[in-house]
């Protein structure tokens, strides 16, 4: 088997109606996801979230088109796109994006049309992101002061 089968950016991941799945997805290529996720989603390509999606994941494609619920952050390396069916509550870091009237965007969005801005925001979005993860599990360990641990 040659060593480069597994770089085919031409194989789709499809997630179906009526399938739940909890865990990350790392894609290659394009992603439909029409069922349920709890876990992130990163993909070298396009990701298309259906109407009746519902997914708590942080997700990250080339392009992404949003029909259903996220409740997560959302980064597009190229454009995005937030359907009128659609609910996102989260951060939007993109290049490009197009809001269909009706859809609900509960977060902060950065456009970001030039590589120098683009590279900035991501890096510095990235950065939060892992101080904030870190948090928690600090508050865990030191407790809360009120006898919650």
């Amino acid at each position: 088997m040659p060593s480069g089968k597994f770089n085919d950016f031409s194989i789709n991941t499809i997630i179906g109606p009526n399938t739940v799945l909890k865990g990350e997805i790392e894609s290659g290529g394009f992603t439909r996801i029409d069922g349920s996720i709890i876990g992130n989603v990163n993909s070298k390509g396009r990701v298309v979230i259906g109407e009746r999606a519902r997914m708590k994941s942080n997700i990250s494609g080339t392009a992404v088109t949003v029909g259903g619920v996220v409740y997560g952050n959302l980064i597009a390396a190229e454009s995005l796109v937030v359907l009128s069916s659609a609910l996102v509550i989260g951060d939007i870091i993109t290049r490009r994006i197009q809001a269909d009237e009706g859809c609900v965007i509960h977060g902060r969005v950065f456009v970001c049309p030039d590589e120098e801005s683009w590279l900035r925001v991501v890096s510095e979005y990235g950065s939060a992101r892992e101080i904030k993860s870190a948090l928690p599990v600090f508050s865990k360990t030191r407790g809360t002061g009120n006898g919650e641990n």
